[in-house]
């Protein structure tokens, strides 16, 4: 059996390391808002190149904690439009809305699943105040047309970069004087999750926030801790949304590695996409670029149903992201009668393969063999 992914096998090369940290953690008897999490907000606001990073719980909490704040320094107000990929995963969609603002669905690429600039005009109206990127399954979106947009009309650009970590903007150097940047840093603010399961992974839940706005960086500070700077005096109404410690100090330790598995998820991508000749497949759209750290590699089938009795009998391990547009969710109800077709339809076809950093050559062999039998 080939897992579609071996999370053990993964933070098996960091139990050393981790070990040690956990003794100098519950040494320290510093256990919310220490050193780890100051480090760690300092090493991947250097990472992403952006000046300010912001420790938060989860991914979820960091998009919305960025809303929240903007409404807090009068850059948005409630019901304020959002657009949004109607191809994402639903958190993207509850950010808003929990934020009290409206999300407004744009449909994606058909070729790289990412929110499509051509449709981004059509959905602008005077209520429409953010653009909210998500750069899905690791792959950039179009940021260089989606900025032109957004300062042509005026708009915020939010990054969920909640699969993105590492990605790089511009990496083919095709267009003139364009500057290599990483995902989050190619907007105003940029929401990280490190769910287990992303390139950057925690061992439990927790998300930060990157931006170079001095004045929300200040303002999420606040909110993520109560509201308040300084014990037991609360400025705003906060919550509380701390990157935990422990957490903190173990992405320490995987950040140093975090481009040396992006460059082997490509590597493998490349395998698959050379390597897979089946007509019944369409691969993922790929420049060969960094733009890409395949958090996810994701093919079509039309079949889908068939195709995964086919590889549960020769043992490969897969999932669906994702099995369900947003609009068409039970807790999404109010938007169920928009008609969002290629979303609807990439529901319906995608399936996600093996992917991971500590694949062996014999387990990809034996994916892109099983895959080619089919």
């Amino acid at each position: 059996m080939i897992p579609f992914l071996d999370l053990h096998k993964i933070n098996a090369r960091f139990e050393d390391a981790f070990t040690a940290k956990f003794k100098s953690f519950l040494d320290s008897g510093h256990y919310i808002l220490g050193q780890e999490v100051e480090t760690f907000e300092q090493n991947l606001a250097n990472y992403c190149g952006s000046r300010h990073c912001i420790g938060v719980a989860n991914g979820l909490d960091a998009l919305t904690l960025i809303f929240k704040a903007y409404l807090q320094l009068g850059k948005l107000a409630e019901g304020d439009e959002v657009l949004v990929p109607s191809n994402t995963y639903i958190a993207s969609i509850l950010a808003v809305i929990n934020a009290g603002l409206k999300p407004v669905f744009v449909e994606p690429d058909a070729q790289t699943f990412n929110m499509a600039p051509s449709e981004i005009e059509k959905h602008i109206s005077p209520k429409t105040k953010v653009i909210l990127v998500v750069h899905l399954y690791g792959q950039l979106a179009d940021m260089d047309v989606i900025n032109r947009i957004a300062k042509e009309q005026d708009l915020l650009v939010v990054e969920d970069a909640a699969q993105a970590h590492g990605a790089v903007a511009n990496s083919k150097n095709e267009i003139p004087n364009s500057k290599m940047e990483k995902a989050g840093n190619l907007g105003n603010a940029a929401g990280f999750s490190f769910y287990p399961s992303k390139n950057l992974g925690a061992l439990g839940d927790a998300g930060a926030i990157t931006t170079n706005d001095g004045a929300l960086a200040i303002a999420l500070r606040l909110l993520r801790n109560y509201g308040s700077s300084k014990k037991y005096v609360n400025s705003t109404l906060g919550v509380n949304s701390r990157l935990d410690e422990l957490q903190a100090a173990f992405l320490n330790i995987k950040l140093k590695q975090l481009d040396a598995d992006n460059e082997r998820r490509r590597a493998i991508a490349k395998r698959y996409s050379s390597e897979v000749k089946n007509e019944k497949i369409s691969l993922p759209f790929y420049d060969g670029s960094n733009n890409h750290v395949f958090h996810l590699y994701v093919i079509q089938v039309e079949d889908r149903a068939h195709f995964i009795k086919h590889l549960e009998t020769e043992g490969i391990g897969y999932l669906i992201h994702y099995p369900i547009a947003p609009h068409q969710q039970e807790a999404l109800s109010a938007y169920q009668h928009l008609s969002l077709p290629i979303a609807e339809k990439l529901q319906q076809t995608v399936l996600s393969l093996p992917m991971s950093p500590v694949m062996s050559e014999i387990e990809i062999e034996t994916v892109i063999a099983s895959i080619n039998r089919y």
